[in-house]
């Protein structure tokens, strides 16, 4: 299985406290376990920054910056190791583990933070931290400044300021390394095999879960633990729905089946959108707008390179869908016109794409300085254009109504342009008919 290195991770804690003013402390809470209901619990997985920054996969653990620091920089409080529990709820690092495996200076158990956090954000003149997003660790966090400040008259040192984390460390997120991208590259192929597996499986009388079924298998069998989002597994006019979530419906002959959905490998996200026909082959209306919003995709690919900035391929994606849409008639005007009155937004109503990495909707400012960010090697991002005609749209011929095509890919930055990780799968209509009518030569 294809994993981040451990000395990548005592790179990125290097870079970021780098980062940060002298005398200062950075602290970072592990995500909570989620229960689902009662006493179930929702399978864990770490908090992304958390994650980025350790690797480190256990709930109640808090990691602690300190640059400078004579006794070591990185210090992780977590659980102790615990033989009955570990026999229920298996293996923990423990502290000797936290040190040997994960690379801590020193580590503690969680238990004796209290006692010890304390005395480390004495006397420091700014705490990063991830404010408003953890409420219950901010809480303590308070509660270990208020103890500072209460032993103020002995000559205790409450810190001077507090600062959000968010942009150092999510802006060193943004930038994807040699082997993040190589993590990516195998969420992205196994995603892609997902894919062409639902394609092949596809029949009419099938209902939406059973192609869900088929992507889960092919996530599982490939070593992804999850799913990076829960599965958008949607036929006929579900295909109008943007997050669509029920999978339950009935595939009938006639129908395209919209499916958005990827695995996550070692926290990292795929995140791919394929749309085809329930009985393998596109009628005539279905094969108009899917050839439009391909074509709006190929143009975005275009516009994604060093130096061009965020929106371009957004911007080509809604000149080429206007233009498609005023062609086939469904919009009527000058394209430019059209296009200054966000005519589009009643069929393409989101953007064409968003970073991608630890999250599906990875962290990063879209936006610097109030002018859209410019693109740079490393970046990573979906490109993902469509167009949705409600089946309740009655200014549009009854044959349009209820159609939904999305195509969608993951995109990295390269030198020259951009490289497409999930071209594993079929897009092209011919292909994908090619691709279903040979399953079902074989499964009929």
């Amino acid at each position: 299985m294809v994993q981040i290195p451990k000395p990548e991770y005592a790179r990125r804690r290097k870079a970021l406290m780098a980062e940060m003013v002298p005398n200062s402390i950075a602290i970072l809470p592990a995500a909570a376990v989620a229960l689902r209901n009662r006493d179930v619990e929702h399978p864990y997985r770490q908090d992304s920054d958390f994650q980025y920054l350790s690797g480190f996969g256990e709930p109640e653990a808090v990691m602690a910056l300190i640059p400078g620091r004579e006794h070591g920089e990185y210090v992780l409080f977590c659980r102790e190791r615990d033989p009955l529990r570990e026999l229920w709820d298996g293996l923990r690092a423990g502290q000797e583990g936290a040190i040997g495996d994960f690379g801590a200076d020193d580590a503690f158990p969680i238990s004796d933070i209290d006692d010890i956090l304390p005395g480390l954000i004495e006397g420091r003149d700014r705490v990063y931290t991830a404010m408003g997003s953890h409420p219950e660790f901010d809480r303590h966090l308070m509660e270990w400044v208020n103890q500072i400040r209460s032993k103020a008259n002995l000559g205790a040192q409450p810190p001077k300021e507090f600062v959000a984390l968010d942009h150092l460390l999510h802006d060193l997120r943004l930038y994807k390394s040699t082997a993040e991208i190589k993590v990516m590259r195998e969420a992205a192929a196994i995603s892609a095999r997902a894919h062409t597996r639902a394609m092949q499986a596809a029949r009419a009388g099938l209902y939406e879960y059973s192609l869900e079924a088929e992507l889960d298998y092919e996530f599982r069998r490939g070593g992804a633990r999850l799913p990076a989002y829960g599965s958008i597994v949607a036929a006929g006019r579900n295909t109008c729905i943007l997050h669509y979530q029920d999978n339950n419906a009935l595939l009938r002959d006639g129908d395209l089946v919209l499916i958005d959905a990827g695995c996550e490998i070692d926290c990292y996200a795929s995140d791919i959108t394929r749309t085809f026909p329930v009985n393998g082959v596109f009628s005539p209306e279905q094969r108009a707008i899917y050839e439009i919003v391909l074509q709006a995709q190929e143009a975005a690919f275009a516009e994604i390179a060093p130096g061009k900035h965020w929106n371009l391929a957004h911007e080509a994606t809604v000149k080429v869908i206007t233009a498609g849409l005023v062609r086939l008639g469904l919009l009527e005007g000058d394209v430019d016109t059209l296009i200054a009155a966000e005519a589009h937004r009643g069929f393409y109503m989101h953007r064409a794409g968003h970073w991608l990495g630890l999250d599906v909707h990875d962290v990063g400012e879209y936006k610097v300085g109030g002018e859209w960010r410019v693109l740079e090697p490393g970046m990573a991002l979906t490109v993902e254009p469509g167009i949705y005609i409600s089946p309740q749209n009655e200014q549009v011929a009854k044959k349009w109504r209820g159609i939904g095509v999305r195509i969608e890919d993951d995109v990295v930055v390269t030198r020259t342009g951009c490289e497409v990780l999930t071209s594993g799968v079929p897009k092209a209509i011919d292909d994908i008919e090619a691709l279903m009518a040979a399953s079902r030569a074989v499964n009929p």
